[in-house]
Order: structure tokens, then sequence, then C-alpha cells
């Protein structure tokens, strides 16, 4: 389940049109195969940004420092810490041994069983028949072949030899190094809009870091802990029967697989409602915290595939951000190239189908209604109107009518009814009046309701009086020489 990538080759015609399955982390997992030091800083540079680590912290975190746990420092050996060590003392194959490959095959026969059977009431808290216990954990110590099918062992049973196996590991399945990082994440809540921290958990970010922390996990660990974790979330999910909610099923595997070993609940008495809840957080969200975050994912494919590699999210936000805004004015002028051309294409249509129309009615045999089409054509705008490319007859002149009474108008009226006809349809330009004739013009009315001859005899008069004063003043001139 944690395989980097399976490709198989097959020469079967058949079978080689099976769609390729890929796995999105595959340069994750390259990366932590090939490079498990550049890995680990990558992600644990990631961690130090969501949660606090003091250096002690961070150096038990990186392996470089013995971690320090509670109660290994109390001189207080009580009954259960002492029980405890004691069972550890006899190592098998598979149970009291250091977590392989072969133990987790073993145990994964355990899990699959306990998936059938998920409606037992009380599953995982009510206790199984020992010597039935003795029997299956010496076959699974063996490597014997068990059929859990043949009704001889009880769900039961089961159920508590897989809390039995988890508890004798030499060191918890989550391990040492991380238990101080899960109580930083247990801390993990929202801040209010002054900044201040609140009592509400900040979902998005444990989920976050518990996919960091769970990147670093020992491989063999991090298998068997998403497989327990699926069991247990598919039977928190069908609490109505077997009466196991998230909460209960934390509360029975919180010691087994985050408490660290030889520790009893005293040495735990202020941490151990956090770890609790720690537990049951990882149940509730198991389906979440086993893929790489997608700036780890571009990180390790950066490093392989391109120039730059990117060590945080805040990196990747900034590449993303800036990569968008240099993209936008392109989307724009490809949207609007786009639009123009479906304009034009769209008008190209709409041209082609105005032609071919016109050139039927244009076929029509002469008819009224052949006319009316014609004049609807001449209404349109010249750009849709393809009149310019099919030629067409031009329209008959009207002629004037002839008829003796039109005549006779002609002969009675002559020009001035032309004239009245020139001056309706086109607007008079406007006279010029001199400030001579102002008092006249008030004594005639206003210039609006004068007509031209008026004004020309006006100002023929005028020039009339001019005249008449030159030549008495010449006449005076010529006297008195």
């Amino acid at each position: 389940s944690d395989a980097i990538c399976n490709f198989v080759i097959c020469n079967d015609s058949s079978l080689r049109s099976q769609p390729i399955i890929f796995n999105p982390d595959f340069f994750v997992e390259k990366l932590r195969h090939e490079k498990p030091e550049v890995f680990t800083e990558l992600v644990v540079s990631n961690i130090t940004r969501l949660i606090d680590l003091p250096g002690a912290e961070l150096a038990q975190l990186m392996g470089e420092e013995d971690p320090k746990l509670p109660g290994a420092n109390s001189t207080a050996s009580g009954f259960f810490r002492s029980l405890m060590s004691l069972k550890r003392k006899e190592k098998g194959v598979v149970f009291g041994s250091p977590l392989t490959e072969e133990g987790i095959a073993q145990v994964s026969q355990l899990i699959e069983y306990l998936h059938k059977n998920l409606r037992a009431e009380g599953l995982f808290r009510v206790p199984g028949n020992s010597i039935r216990q003795q029997i299956l954990k010496d076959a699974l110590n063996s490597g014997t072949d068990i059929d859990l099918d043949s009704g001889e062992f009880h769900s039961n049973d089961v159920a508590t030899l897989l809390k039995m196996f988890l508890g004798e590991l030499p060191e918890p399945l989550l391990t040492h190094k991380h238990f101080h990082a899960h109580l930083k994440i247990a801390d993990l809540t929202l801040f209010d809009e002054k900044g201040n921290k609140t009592s509400t958990p900040d979902k998005e970010r444990q989920i976050e870091a518990l996919q960091l922390l769970f990147l670093i996990l020992p491989a063999p660990n991090r298998s068997l802990l998403k497989l327990l974790l699926d069991l247990l979330y598919q039977t928190a999910k069908k609490q109505d029967k077997n009466k196991m909610s998230a909460h209960n099923l934390a509360l029975m595997f919180a010691p087994h697989i985050l408490w660290p070993r030889n520790v009893t609940a005293n040495d735990l008495q202020e941490n151990i409602t956090k770890l609790n809840n720690g537990v049951t957080f990882m149940i509730k969200h198991s389906q979440k915290l086993f893929k790489a975050p997608v700036y780890i994912r571009e990180c390790a494919r950066l490093h392989y595939l391109g120039s730059r590699a990117h060590t945080s999210k805040d990196d990747l936000d900034l590449l993303t951000s800036s990569g968008s805004k240099e993209l936008q004015p392109l989307k724009s002028q490809k949207r609007s190239r786009l639009d123009s051309c479906h304009q034009e294409e769209t008008q190209q249509r709409t041209e082609e189908a105005l032609k071919e129309l016109f050139l039927h009615v244009h076929n029509m045999p002469d008819s009224a209604k052949k006319k009316k089409l014609i004049r609807q054509f001449n209404k349109h705008p010249t750009a849709l109107t393809p009149g310019s490319d099919v030629p067409t007859s031009p329209a008959p002149r009207r002629t004037r009518s002839r008829s003796f009474s039109g005549l006779i108008k002609r002969k009675v009226l002559g020009t001035p009814v032309i004239l009245e006809r020139k001056s309706r349809d086109t607007t008079p330009e406007p006279v010029r009046v001199s400030k001579e004739n102002v008092q006249l013009l008030q004594k005639c009315g206003s210039p609006a309701h004068m007509s031209q001859a008026k004004l020309k005899s006006l100002e023929g008069q005028k020039e009339g009086s001019c005249r008449r004063m030159r030549a008495r003043l010449l006449s005076k001139d010529s006297s008195s020489l």
C-alpha cells in the first residue's frame, strides 16, 4: 500500500488497453527513498511553520537526540510499569519484535477478518477468550496458515489480539520521536478577529500537520497505521450496531499507538485528554491524513523535473499567484481573439444567407410581392444588403403629370408657385439688418415676419436717401466756392 509505483509489462494484447494506474505521490515517494535527508528537511521545515517546536523537541523529531518522555526520570516503579516491561522481554517472530513487513503481513489477516465482522457489540472493548487468543497468537508467530472464517475464533478474540500486538511493540506505532509534536498539534486552535487564541480547534491546520508528520514515519509504521485507522474509521461508521464511537475507540487504542512505553496514566495526567482527543481526530479524518499536501508534491516534482525547488507552502503560493497574474492578460487576449473570430464568422454566414435570399427574390417573376420584398431589402443598411453584388434594374423615374389641370395651374400661377414650394422645402438664409433700419423694423414688425422683397425695398430706399444727401452736400460746396 505504500509502494512507490507499480509498472507491469505484459505482452498480452487483451490487457494493453487497460488504464495505467499512476500514484500521484510518485515523486514524493521517490524523493523519500532516494534522498531521505532532503525529504526530511523539506517536511520538517513545513511542520515548524505550523507548530512551535523548541530546539530540544525539534532535535528529537529529527532524530538528533534521544526523546525525553514523561515518566523517564521518575524513581517510582509502579506495578503496571514493571508488568509491561516483563511482557516485552519475551520476543517472538511477530509479537514483541520490532515492526517488519513480515509482521504486517501476518497482522493484516486480523484486520481483514475484522472488516467483515464490524457489527459485534462492544468490539475492541469486550475481551475475548484467552485460550483461543493464545492459539491464534502462536499460529501467527510460527507463520502457519490460519482460516479465521472457519468459525473457530470469535471477532472479540481477533480484536483483543490486535490490541495485544500493538501494545507489545518495542515503541508505539506513532514512535517516541513524534510524541511532543502530537501534543502541539492538539493545541492548534483558531484565532479571533483581534488575533487572540480561541478554544475552537483549527481542523485544517491539524490535518495539514498530521499529513506532514505521517510522511516522516518509518515506512512499516505508516503502512500499518493506515490499515489500522481505516479499520477504526469503518468501525465508528457502524456505531449504531457495535456501540463503539470514534472517541470510545480512541480510549482503547491511544495507550497502544501513542502513549510512550513504560508510562502510566499518572505520568500523562496533564496530557491524557489531549492524547485521547488526538487519536479521536485521527480516526474521524483518517481518509485525508495519508495524502501528501499539494505543495509537497509540487516541490518533489520540481526537484526532479524543474530547475528550481520551493521549500515551503508560502513559496508555492507566491509562484502560483504570480503565474496567474501573468496568465490573465494572455487569457483575455485569447478570449478577445476568439470573440472577434466568432463575430466575423457569424457576420459572414449572415451575409451569405442574405445574398441567397436576395437572388431568390430577384429571380421571382414581376409582381407586387416582389416589389414589396425589394423595398424591404432597400431599407436595410448597405453592410447587410447584398444589392451591390447583384445587378438590379434601376427603378423607373416617376414622370410628372401632364394633365390639363396641371398645365392650367402652371400657366396661371407661373413661378410664384414654384418659389413658394422652394421656400417651404429650404430654410431661408439669415438677412443682415443694419442699425439704421432698426426703427423701420420695429415699425414694420420682426424680421421673421418680413419677406425678402420688403427688406430689399428698404435697402433700396436707404441707398436713394444716401445719394440725395451726397448731391445736396456737393451743391453746397460748389455754391460756397
